[in-house]
């Protein structure tokens, strides 16, 4: 491995005003304590609340070669979001997080030196192994993702320990490929992404992470995503 490894980060966000500063620090003060190269891609969907200027004003902060901003004029989804930010991307290493605090941007430094031990496809945050798990959820929500990650794992036996996480690292060119074969919307997108690269032979790592529920705003989970979670799983054990 070399050292001219890029790293693009990319942060979705809609209505995320409050966390945007604070999630952009912390990535910031992590990469640059690690010494990796690195930019972060924040995709806009619209935000009726201002995320996109309070983006504007970071980028005048940390500079305009660390935060691209990439907005879009309205809410499409977070698959188009990445196939969006990926166009942008001038890393050949792909991170996509949430920008609302649930990932914590401490994780990416280990995310980066996991990899490289294996020279991983994939590397995914894990709630459910080592140290990981979750905080600040109450134990309907607790109950939901247990159950939709056992569900997933009986069905169809990824070879992963969490596949409803959003927190990753991939290669470019796989991400692209993986992007490509999804079919999945929403909540379900992250899953079919795993299942995907087992099906096409990529290597997949998994590195222990904790995940906090959002400290500002809303949640964006609710009972149609549980629905189409449901839907969407039973086409992926039909189409796998």
């Amino acid at each position: 491995m070399t050292a001219a490894n890029k790293y693009s980060i990319l942060l979705p966000t809609y209505n995320e005003r409050e966390n945007l500063p604070i999630i952009i620090w912390l990535i910031v003060k992590y990469m640059q304590e690690a010494n990796i190269d690195y930019e972060v891609i924040v995709i806009d969907d619209g935000s009726p609340d201002g995320t996109l200027d309070v983006a504007k004003e970071l980028q005048k902060i940390y500079g305009e070669n660390r935060i691209l901003l990439r907005p879009r004029a309205a809410k499409l989804g977070l698959g188009t979001a990445y196939i969006h930010g990926m166009e942008h991307a001038n890393g050949n290493y792909i991170i996509i997080m949430d920008a609302d605090l649930s990932h914590h941007p401490k994780f990416i430094p280990k995310f980066i030196d996991f990899q490289k031990e294996a020279d991983y496809d994939v590397v995914s945050g894990t709630r459910y192994l080592g140290d990981g798990g979750v905080y600040g959820w109450d134990f309907k929500r607790k109950l939901i993702s247990r159950g939709a990650n056992f569900l997933t794992q009986v069905l169809l036996r990824p070879k992963a320990s969490d596949l409803t996480g959003s927190f990753r690292l991939y290669k470019k060119e796989v991400l692209k490929e993986l992007i490509s074969r999804c079919k999945s919307k929403g909540y379900v997108f992250q899953m079919e992404m795993i299942v995907r690269a087992r099906q096409l032979n990529y290597t997949l790592g998994e590195v222990p992470i904790s995940f906090v529920d959002r400290v500002y705003g809303q949640s964006k989970l609710g009972g149609s995503e549980i629905f189409q979670f449901a839907k969407n799983l039973l086409y992926l054990f039909a189409t796998t």
